[in-house]
């Protein structure tokens, strides 16, 4: 069987993988490309959680991509709803024909002469191949293979349920019943809520408080803008109105940490009351943005707290019983169900093995340029969203810069664009500067960004606006080279 050809391979039929496609269709109609997912279906992250309950952390207004406005009433959407937009996406703009399913990438090989990369799939049992000019990494930041779940002690003498998000079993039936919840992140404020409406009783066990902040489900202004406005312009007005309060709001919050620290929980004992033990369930001893903020719609966590339906115990886990958990303090929590929202596991590239002319990459002593390339790497990006914003706000870039690339490459004849540092005085620093635990664990696996720009990762959308749609590509330090027909040579760094 011939190794099949194209201009781009994209990893991934997720938000991020659809959106590459119908940038690549737009922005370089001339090249061919196809999707590879590991998976069945559309959607990724949305396809793969089931958990009751799933939804956004982010409004819709700019986790939806820039060129398909999201048109239903509530800004943070369920998973289905958003799920179904993003295959919509997909039928509406013919990327769904391109997409290989049950095609997991593992290994990438550059080969400079060829200037092309041979790209190996597990699909069906057996090794398949392809050859492209360039890869694109669309598949996300996690494995999955399954969440992290620490070892607890005594979790084997355990008689009842115990689940993680990520692995959700369909049709476990937890009416009437009591609900652990070990874990105090985005998918532990989700599911509280949602169980709790039919669990007899539902316990957020955490062993140290996160910030938890309300709004409104639906944009009461959205709304209304979309009545009186063509859909496109209301959604861009919105969209940016979002993205200006997002940079605001989280640049206040590392000048005035203290400040936005007691406004937020300032609103926490408005919606629990004066009673509430907030100072021991929902005040944390980092400062905003040091993590992500946790979104709880329409304050439906709280409501059902102050219901009695679900409660927050603040304590370490000693061991699991047969009837629950056995706390440091000497308390036992009964529980029917155990949910372990314990965590991601990270995985770098990925989990695709990276080689350039037979050296194999590491990861982690390579630098991130504008936090898509990497240094020593030819044809290779990456989409990695914000962590202090909207995933696709950062994706929709990356895309349009890539087809920035592409398109100059093919006007000059070049066939390979590489990221190059000859600057002595940039230093490494962490990829991501977030003391979460999932990042913690992680890390150390990661690409470095640098100390200084363009190494440097911003977080911040308007100066990578500037950064990836009007700065000059040309800027000294990704290098264009290996033009057609002329002979190759190696790249001027190769990668560790």
């Amino acid at each position: 069987m011939a190794t099949e050809h194209f201009d781009v391979l994209i990893v991934g039929a997720g938000l991020s993988g659809v959106g590459a496609g119908y940038h690549l269709k737009t922005a370089c109609p001339d090249r061919s490309y196809v999707i590879l997912e590991g998976r069945d279906a559309i959607g990724g992250t949305w396809d793969l959680f089931r958990y009751p309950g799933i939804r956004s952390d982010s409004d819709m207004y700019t986790l939806g991509y820039a060129f398909k406005p999201w048109t239903e009433a509530k800004a943070i959407a369920d998973g289905p709803s958003i799920l179904n937009y993003v295959r919509q996406t997909a039928a509406e703009n013919g990327i769904d024909r391109h997409i290989r399913f049950g095609h997991k990438v593992t290994r990438a090989s550059w080969s400079t002469p060829d200037a092309r990369w041979t790209v190996e799939a597990e699909s069906g049992g057996k090794t398949v191949r392809f050859t492209c000019d360039f890869v694109f990494m669309c598949g996300g930041y996690y494995s999955y293979n399954g969440g992290y779940t620490p070892e607890f002690p005594g979790a084997a003498d355990f008689k009842g349920a115990i689940v993680h998000p990520q692995k959700w079993p369909e049709g476990l039936d937890y009416s009437g019943k009591k609900v652990v919840v070990i874990g105090s992140g985005a998918t532990a404020v989700t599911l509280v809520p949602e169980m709790a409406k039919t669990a007899a009783h539902v316990t957020m066990l955490q062993r140290s408080p996160t910030y938890v902040v309300s709004r409104p489900a639906e944009d009461a202004f959205a709304n209304r803008l979309r009545q009186w406005l063509p859909g496109k312009l209301a959604y861009d007005i919105i969209r940016w109105r979002n993205v200006l309060f997002g940079m605001y709001f989280f640049n206040v919050a590392r000048k005035k940490p203290a400040q936005v620290k007691a406004n937020i929980i300032k609103m926490v004992r408005e919606q629990l009351g004066p009673e509430y033990d907030v100072e021991t369930h929902f005040t944390p001893t980092y400062n905003p943005w040091d993590q992500r903020l946790c979104l709880v719609p329409d304050a439906d966590m709280f409501r059902e707290i102050k219901a009695g339906r679900a409660s927050v115990v603040t304590d370490h886990i000693d061991a699991f019983t047969e009837k629950g958990i056995r706390l440091k303090s000497g308390r036992e929590l009964e529980a029917d169900v155990i949910v372990t929202a314990t965590g991601l596991v990270l995985e770098v590239w990925n989990g695709i093995d990276v080689s350039v002319d037979g050296r194999h990459v590491d990861a982690s002593k390579t630098l991130a340029y504008k936090g898509m390339m990497y240094e020593g790497v030819p044809n290779l990006a990456s989409a990695f969203g914000y962590t202090n914003a909207s995933w696709t706000l950062k994706c929709d870039l990356t895309c349009e810069y890539v087809c920035r690339v592409l398109n100059h490459m093919k006007k000059t004849g070049l066939r390979q664009v590489t990221p190059v540092n000859e600057d002595p005085d940039v230093t490494f620093e962490p990829w991501l500067d977030f003391s979460s635990g999932y990042v913690q664990r992680a890390m150390a696996k990661f690409p470095k960004q640098g100390s200084k720009p363009p190494w440097k990762l911003h977080q911040n959308y308007a100066m990578d606006l500037m950064s990836l749609r009007y700065a000059k590509l040309e800027d000294g330090v990704l290098r264009f080279t290996n033009p057609a027909g002329q002979g190759a040579r190696a790249p001027e760094k190769l990668a560790a």
